[in-house]
């Protein structure tokens, strides 16, 4: 006989460990390798940067807002959700696969793929790899050919900001693909994008283009030994993460 006052047995937290197990961190999350399989990545909200604490900074304007706004994971994932429901499988080459959403010890996480090189180690930002190799030809090729694609797709995306983009090798200096990993969605308070393939592609291609410049900039800074910024450098032990030591030739800051 079933007690009906027995409540179901919730389900177990992923345990992620402390907060210093984290391999990233954004202007608003934390990213974590998946405890239970070392090619996803569980990406969970800061505590200072809730969406509460975010909605408050915004006085009257933020309390007319629903506070889902405020939250990068749901807003990530419903845009995956319509990502995939637009554009199907050819977005995948540009972006992560996303696994929906899990109960972690950190709150809520938003589970995708974890872009690894052929060599185990997490993919360096694209503002990492022109820091240490420069524009080179091999670099520009693929950025040039990224452009393309992502104009005649029309995948949508606020500014592609050079930390937001990784560049992953299928063997040592041999680039098979740029993945955008943060930033994606139309930023517009009207997101015409969605509804017109033909607006989305031109808005592709202006956001793709300014990487250009932004490529740009990032060495004038490299030339002149300025400073690197806050987002987008891993150290080789943070890329390592479970898969022993790295290769001798891996390049230190």
């Amino acid at each position: 006989m079933v007690n009906m006052n027995d409540s179901p047995t919730p389900m177990p937290k992923l345990d992620l460990g402390p907060e210093d197990n984290a391999f990233a961190q954004g202007g608003n999350r934390l990213c974590f390798i998946h405890p239970d399989d070392p090619v996803k990545c569980v990406k969970t909200l800061r505590k200072d940067r809730l969406p509460e604490l975010k909605q408050k900074e915004k006085g009257l304007k933020g309390r007319l807002r629903k506070r889902s706004s405020f939250d990068d994971n749901q807003q990530e994932y419903s845009t995956f959700l319509r990502i995939a429901d637009l554009y199907g499988p050819s977005a995948l080459k540009f972006i992560p696969r996303c696994y929906g959403m899990v109960a972690t010890n950190h709150g809520p996480g938003l589970v995708t793929d974890l872009i690894r090189d052929f060599d185990g180690a997490i993919s360096m930002t694209l503002k990492q790899y022109v820091w240490i190799h420069g524009d080179t030809p091999r670099v520009k090729n693929c950025i040039a050919a990224f452009q393309q694609s992502w104009e005649s797709i029309g995948l949508p995306s606020r500014n592609l900001l050079l930390h937001n983009i990784v560049v992953q090798l299928s063997a040592p200096d041999v680039i098979c693909r740029l993945v955008v990993i943060d930033g994606l969605g139309w930023a517009d308070v009207l997101p015409f994008g969605w509804w017109s393939r033909t607006l989305a592609r031109a808005k592709a291609a202006r956001k793709a283009e300014r990487l250009n410049e932004a490529i740009e900039a990032l060495l004038d800074i490299r030339r002149t030994n300025g400073e690197w910024g806050y987002h987008g450098w891993m150290e080789p032990a943070q890329r390592y993460a479970g898969v022993g030591e790295r290769p001798a030739s891996e390049q230190e800051k």
